[in-house]
């Protein structure tokens, strides 16, 4: 699919995203995505490292035994 697509074509459309975004522009969106990746990349780095028991012992599992419908109404005193 992108086998076509020739280095002139690709300058067309860098002349063409210049134009449209400005070079100021474009250097905000470059930086603000590497910070991006390199905070993903960090939570990523300390999930790893976090025991796996530490986070299955934080969730329990809900209690099916009764439902809400199972359970008896309470009587209202008024």
């Amino acid at each position: 699919m992108l086998s076509n697509i020739s280095i002139w074509q690709l300058l067309i459309v860098l002349v063409i995203v210049i134009a449209i975004f400005g070079t100021k522009r474009l250097r905000t969106l470059g930086s603000d995505l590497g910070s991006a990746v390199k905070g993903f990349r960090s939570a990523m780095s300390d999930a790893e490292k976090e025991p796996a028991e530490k986070l299955s012992d934080q969730s329990k599992d809900a209690d099916f035994d009764t439902t809400p419908a199972e359970q008896p109404k309470k009587e209202k005193q008024g």
